[in-house]
């Protein structure tokens, strides 16, 4: 057989030489088109279950949420692993499925099993979702907001976060395979209303009364449309709040003369931040930044291409003075 192949590659020469040519050209082909990573992801085929409680010990968590939505998921086929972490107000549960199954169906399947666990969960107890689609080593680009010298005071750490919030983690989301953008550092905004006890006592009202005026006067309504030939005219109520005063301005009840009591007069309307628990550190000075989340499955090289893109074009829309630095 060899030396019919030896004697037929004399004998064609011409023949064998465009298969070398194509095999060659096969071969850069491929080289180019070959996925190069330098860390290579070697998680297991799983996915995780976030819950928040707040309000809750660790009994609590472990008794009203792990255990209801443990028990809601364990019939799953193609389960390998069922782990979890109860803590002070967060539950974490780990479902690792076998390495044939198609981690979108799996993730399917778990939201079908969360909304029947959700009858055994007290109502507004926990906010439950999916964690992102990556892995342990899907952290692949960190990065910090930055401000030039001699305008540190002029951004606030609760600006810069506001920035990352609704700025740049909005428009990183659109990057081709990124799974999710973390925020680090600042101080969340907030609308805080610092209700006075003896005031609210001598208007003889309840913090009852406070939360459904501001639920009932925070909202924009539609109603029908005046037919103008050839122009209609639609019919809105614009009650979203803007800006403090409105807050300030809104009524929570007429008193027995019919004079209506303000939120301003029971209460100090001002801006806050929610609780943090840690803090966002550059240098020995506080930071605002963020961690881009890969998509599982994805080339690191390539995303970390891709968000270097859209950096460029996100510094744009920053305001002079604030720009996206590397770390590290």
């Amino acid at each position: 057989m060899i030396e019919r192949i030896i004697h037929f590659s004399i004998k064609n020469k011409f023949i064998v030489g465009l298969f070398v040519v194509a095999l060659i050209g096969w071969g850069t082909y491929s080289l180019t088109r070959l996925p190069i990573d330098a860390i290579p992801d070697i998680t297991n085929n799983q996915v995780q279950i976030i819950a928040l409680a707040p309000s809750l010990a660790t009994q609590e968590v472990e008794s009203f949420i792990t255990a209801p939505i443990e028990v809601a998921i364990a019939n799953i086929p193609d389960i390998v692993e069922l782990r979890s972490i109860s803590r002070l107000g967060l539950s974490v549960i780990t479902v690792v499925f076998k390495e044939d199954v198609d981690l979108y169906w799996a993730r399917q399947q778990l939201n079908e099993r969360l909304k029947g666990a959700e009858d055994a969960i007290p109502p507004g107890l926990a906010s439950i979702e999916l964690a992102p689609i990556s892995s342990g080593l899907g952290e692949i680009y960190q990065y910090r907001l930055a401000v030039d010298k001699g305008l540190e005071n002029k951004y606030t750490p609760m600006e810069l976060r506001t920035l990352q919030d609704w700025v740049v983690r909005r428009e990183m989301l659109g990057t081709a395979g990124v799974a999710d953008v973390n925020s680090y550092g600042g101080f969340v905004k907030q609308y805080e209303i610092a209700v006075n006890p003896e005031r609210l006592r001598g208007m003889n009202l309840t913090l009852n009364d406070i939360f459904l005026a501001l639920e009932r006067n925070n909202e924009n309504t539609g109603s029908a449309y005046i037919d103008k030939k050839p122009t209609a005219y639609f019919i809105r109520g614009i009650g979203r709040v803007k800006t403090l005063e409105d807050i300030e301005k809104i009524v929570v009840k007429s008193n027995a003369s019919g004079i209506p009591v303000l939120i301003r007069d029971v209460a100090t309307v001002q801006l806050g931040s929610s609780t943090r628990y840690g803090a966002f550190v550059v240098d020995t000075t506080e930071a605002v930044g963020g961690v881009v989340m890969m998509l599982k499955g994805s080339n690191a090289h390539e995303v970390v291409e891709n968000v270097k893109t859209r950096i460029e074009s996100i510094q744009k829309s920053l305001p002079k003075g604030v720009k996206i630095e590397k770390l590290n």
